[in-house]
């Protein structure tokens, strides 16, 4: 980066700054990884000067003979990846993806049954702070004790509430779902059926979980996460809502597509489509079986029974009596990062709350593997119990650090 550094010296300390704290440092946000250099590479380039609004083909301006082979690719390898019968790749992250599709089907008001937040469920699935509560009527279905969703009792639900969409997916449940109890549910009240895939995408892709797409009408996502590409969004759907949502893309809701990162996009679906994608996959739930299996036996209280997927959410402040906030600060000093979070039916603060949040996609990445994880389990328990105790916190840094140096983040 020879010339960020002559031009911009500031700017340029904070990425080295920042790359150092990725190398240094376990990320275990589960909705956080780290891209290839390839994909990194894509994201600097030409394209970034693009403007390309409309669709491979039918562009409003000149010059797109390159753009339209970048996405064209980005789509392609998408279908191979989810046999979707239709894939819209220009949404610029996950939260536009929703809204967009909520716009492409609903008419202001209508009714959404989603996953209550405290849940396990997203903030673009209802809560009330965001902009697609105030537009459309959610109402939110919760786990039971179990941890489990009762669909006999969601359906009583539906039926109740008549939804115009059911929505499925979340952002901190930890179990698989039963798309084919979905489907039914959507099918006995004639409701469109959606799924936001999100936290689950590179694990469907890797074939490590079974693949939604065929039950239903909509499928969003991002391409961050298990995905392990840029930050951005996608959408697929049936063929009779194509056009509709293409539509609600642009000119609905965006303007010109951001080219670099559908070019980006290509890259990280090509290397989803190859065999050790599907090793990668898998090792993601190994992991984080392997972290439930441990931390259970140091006595912390696993939500939802435990994991069948790339996260746990722990209930630290009932296990420890440690908030989720001084969990998080706590692993922070030990170069572990976590992110706080509520737990079903949290009685504290979102910003204080009674939970973390751990993923395994981007330890993963770096190559670690169950060996690893146990030792990581090992530092997430002693740190939270000496939370206060600063050098027994050093002390795991160090640690920490030398666990890192054997598995670099670039070689």
């Amino acid at each position: 980066m020879k010339n960020l550094k002559k031009t911009d010296q500031k700017i340029y300390k904070a990425i080295q700054g920042e790359q150092k704290r990725q190398e240094e440092g376990l990320e275990m946000i589960a909705s956080e990884n780290y891209v290839s250099k390839a994909v990194l590479e894509t994201l600097g380039t030409v394209f970034t000067n693009k403007y390309s609004e409309g669709y491979p083909g039918k562009r409003y301006y000149g010059g797109q003979e390159f753009t339209d082979v970048v996405e064209s690719l980005a789509i392609d390898r998408a279908q191979k990846l989810f046999k979707a019968q239709h894939i819209n790749v220009q949404p610029l992250s996950g939260a536009p993806a929703n809204m967009i599709a909520y716009s492409a089907v609903l008419k202001p008001g209508d009714k959404i049954l989603g996953m209550d937040l405290s849940h396990g469920g997203h903030l673009t699935h209802g809560h009330p702070v965001t902009l697609s509560a105030q537009i459309y009527n959610f109402i939110g279905y919760k786990t039971e004790k179990d941890g489990q969703i009762d669909y006999v009792a969601l359906e009583k639900m539906a039926i109740k509430e008549k939804p115009k969409m059911i929505l499925a997916g979340f952002s901190a449940y930890s179990r698989n779902l039963n798309y084919r109890k979905f489907r039914q549910i959507a099918n006995k009240i004639n409701a469109i059926l959606m799924i936001d895939i999100a936290h689950i995408a590179g694990l469907i892709a890797g074939k490590a979980i079974s693949n939604p797409v065929p039950y239903f009408d909509i499928v969003t996502t991002t391409t961050h996460k298990t995905l392990r590409g840029p930050r951005g969004g996608m959408i697929m759907c049936k063929k009779k809502y194509a056009q509709a949502i293409d539509k609600a893309t642009f000119p609905g809701f965006q303007g010109g597509p951001h080219m670099n990162n559908i070019a980006a996009k290509a890259v990280a679906f090509g290397e989803a489509l190859r065999p050790s994608f599907k090793k990668y996959a898998k090792q993601i739930i190994l992991n984080a079986k392997v972290l439930e299996k441990e931390l259970k036996q140091y006595d912390f209280k696993i939500m939802f029974g435990g994991t069948d997927n790339h996260m746990l959410l722990i209930d630290v402040f009932g296990s420890k009596n440690v908030s989720g906030k001084e969990a998080e600060i706590a692993l922070d000093k030990i170069g572990i990062t976590i992110n706080k979070n509520v737990i079903p039916d949290d009685s504290r603060s979102p910003m204080d709350p009674s939970g973390i949040r751990i993923g395994t996609p981007a330890i993963t990445t770096r190559g670690m593997k169950e060996r690893e994880v146990r030792q990581i389990a090992v530092w997430i328990n002693i740190a939270i119990e000496n939370h206060n105790n600063e050098k027994v916190l050093r002390k795991l840094h160090k640690e920490v650090k030398q666990l890192c140096k054997k598995f670099p983040l670039y070689k």
